[in-house]
């Protein structure tokens, strides 16, 4: 007699963004049952890839956390796992620096959110994912001291999402935390996976039937020229000398990384929303005189080839959203350790 098989334990995904964490998750032996952004853009392609998830597409300060419970048919004490990437951008060193956004905006107070469906789920489990800035913001203080409170044992920590099979090197801090254990961390993968190994097998852009990688971009004259001199396999514009470079670049000293090309022999650099503009950073393809696609972001990101992309918008907001999201590799690895967590204690609510 065939033996039944049980029912995956139930994940949501708090700030879904285009579904890297929920991929990651499903990896891992979850059933991402719902989603929850507030983004269009992201909500769409989420959608594409995700069909069995309900899609919340709200701010998430209006979404009712008791009314999302019983849509799903959950009680408390049910839900396996809470998962989420608040939005982060006040966090990160670059936008501080830059003086675009600080550490006191709005945005990053959306870290209490958590607070709201924890306290309604009772999930057994809950993964944070965010910028390393907030590993040592008062916020993160306040929030693990109502985690304690709550009965939840955690433990947070800042990695590089390219020691775990990310072929991109990504500093990010993970937050993992459970009502039954204090979870541990994944442990580093082997070796690294290196940009060939991502997309050097991929076609040149107009030999592929993918839009996300099969298009061309105009530069100008001079642009186009500074990017053919550029030294292939992880040469920079530094090498050319300041008489080569562009003027806005002469009387600058840092971002040395713009208009560099990536290596083939390692990790990318991070993929942020400006991934596929050389002027943002080592964006470069390593021997093409162009940058690299949305498509060649999306793998670097840990995305397989054929994860669907909303390209309605345009590249630049695709770019961005590719940017925002959380490589799903680097969170099935940390992920499968909360599947453990909540299978084993499936009984207890």
């Amino acid at each position: 007699m065939a033996r039944k098989s049980k029912a995956k334990p139930k994940a949501i995904d708090l700030f879904c963004g285009c579904g890297g964490l929920s991929l990651g998750l499903r990896k891992a032996g979850f059933s991402v049952v719902a989603g929850i952004d507030a983004d269009p853009l992201a909500s769409s392609t989420y959608r594409l890839n995700h069909k069995s998830a309900l899609v919340v597409e709200d701010d998430i300060s209006r979404v009712d956390p008791q009314r999302l419970m019983e849509q799903l048919g959950l009680r408390p004490g049910e839900l396996a796992l809470l998962a989420g990437c608040p939005p982060c951008q006040g966090f990160s060193s670059l936008r501080t620096l830059n003086g675009g956004r600080d550490v006191e905006e709005p945005m990053n107070d959306l870290i209490f959110q958590f607070g709201r469906f924890i306290r309604c789920f009772r999930p057994k489990t809950i993964m944070i994912e965010n910028v390393p800035g907030l590993a040592t913001d008062a916020r993160l203080v306040a929030f693990c001291r109502a985690l304690a409170a709550m009965g939840y044992k955690y433990r947070f920590k800042v990695f590089d999402a390219a020691d775990f099979g990310v072929p991109q090197r990504r500093r990010r801090m993970i937050l993992l935390a459970a009502r039954s254990v204090r979870p541990d961390f994944a442990e580093k993968a082997q070796k690294q996976v290196t940009v060939r190994d991502a997309i050097a097998a991929l076609p040149r852009p107009g030999n592929s039937d993918d839009p996300a990688h099969n298009y061309t971009v105009s530069r100008a004259a001079h642009v186009a020229k500074l990017i053919s001199r550029v030294p292939k396999d992880g040469g920079s514009r530094t090498s050319l000398g300041k008489s080569a470079q562009l003027p806005c670049h002469q009387k600058c000293d840092g971002f040395k990384d713009v208009y560099g090309r990536m290596s083939w022999s390692a990790p990318s650099p991070t993929i942020t929303g400006g991934c596929i503009n050389p002027s943002k950073g080592r964006f470069l393809h390593p021997e093409q005189n162009r940058a690299i696609t949305l498509r060649e972001a999306a793998i670097l990101q840990g995305f397989p080839r054929d994860y669907k992309l909303d390209l309605s918008r345009g590249r630049y907001p695709t770019a961005q959203m590719i940017g925002n999201a959380f490589p799903p590799v680097f969170a099935a690895r940390h992920a499968k350790l909360l599947y453990a967590i909540a299978v084993h204690s499936a009984g207890s609510t």
